[in-house]
């Protein structure tokens, strides 16, 4: 089984890097993506594994503790992107090209990530209390079934509403739902990775 403590650094480096990323829009089948949508749709069923051997306490502090981190990173991008460069070394002007972060995707990445991640926390809670604790894919596939589309809808139109055409902002939620869903289908096993915490949370 693989511990709680590598699932929870998982969790918040697949977090970090997914923010980073998404400061890029790509092209990917004729749809316009985000890149950080690659790597971000794991973070839905690592949550899920948190929940699973940690409780949902543990899950919930996680969500808010990244979300704080991302917000330390993106300060830390910006005041290293604003200093002025070591001369000696050159202009380095491509750290601000690419890191300098934009405030608004930053934002609407963390406003969709702790939203997105507590309702796929209700979620999965619901359905071991109300549903049945057994079939655990199941848990993985209906919570983030809830919380997939409201990221993706939360994000898209924060991030690029009113900045690109809407036909871009719509192509850019329907590539992230099609390729979030396809990543929950392939990340269900993952649920079976870590061991059931027991019902004392």
């Amino acid at each position: 089984m693989v511990p709680a403590t590598i699932v929870i650094a998982a969790y918040a480096a697949f977090q970090m890097m997914a923010d980073i990323a998404s400061l890029r829009i790509v092209m990917v089948a004729g749809f316009s993506i985000d890149a950080g949508t690659f790597v971000y749709p794991f973070t839905f069923t690592l949550r899920d594994l948190v929940h699973k051997t940690a409780g949902i306490k543990a899950a919930r502090a996680l969500i808010i503790t990244c979300a704080v981190l991302n917000i330390i990173m993106a300060l830390l991008f910006w005041l290293t992107s604003i200093l002025p460069p070591d001369m000696s070394v050159g202009p380095q002007v491509e750290f601000g090209k690419v890191l300098s972060p934009v405030w608004r995707i930053v934002f609407a990445s963390i406003i969709a990530e702790v939203v997105s991640e507590l309702i796929d926390t209700e979620g999965y809670r619901l359905w071991v209390e109300k549903v049945t604790d057994r079939y655990e894919w199941a848990r993985v596939l209906v919570s983030n079934s809830f919380s997939v589309p409201i990221d993706s809808f939360i994000f898209v139109w924060i991030a690029f509403g009113g900045v690109l055409p809407n036909a871009v902002v719509w192509s850019i939620f329907l590539s992230n739902v099609i390729l979030k869903g396809i990543t929950t289908l392939i990340s269900l096993p993952g649920i079976y990775l870590v061991k059931e915490k027991p019902p004392a949370d």
